[in-house]
């Protein structure tokens, strides 16, 4: 499992007081690029998986990065 750790804080990101986790890293990583990606081992009643946070509701998984747009 992967975790998103703060590049300014140093802490694990968290929704909820549960660690925001995934099982793919180069998709975390894809969707959020301020953050590190991390190998975590946490027990699951401490995490929220990605794909259950509200703000990526509208996100099908496994991810189809056509479906993003790059910034130009």
């Amino acid at each position: 499992m992967y975790a998103l750790r703060g590049s300014r804080s140093g802490e694990l990101l968290t929704f909820g007081g549960k660690v925001i986790v995934h099982d793919n890293a180069a998709e975390l990583a894809f969707l959020v690029k301020d953050a590190w990606v991390v190998r975590t081992e946490i027990d699951p009643d401490d995490a929220i998986p990605i794909w259950a946070h509200p703000d990526l509701a509208s996100v099908s998984f496994p991810l189809n990065r056509s479906d993003f747009r790059c910034p130009r």
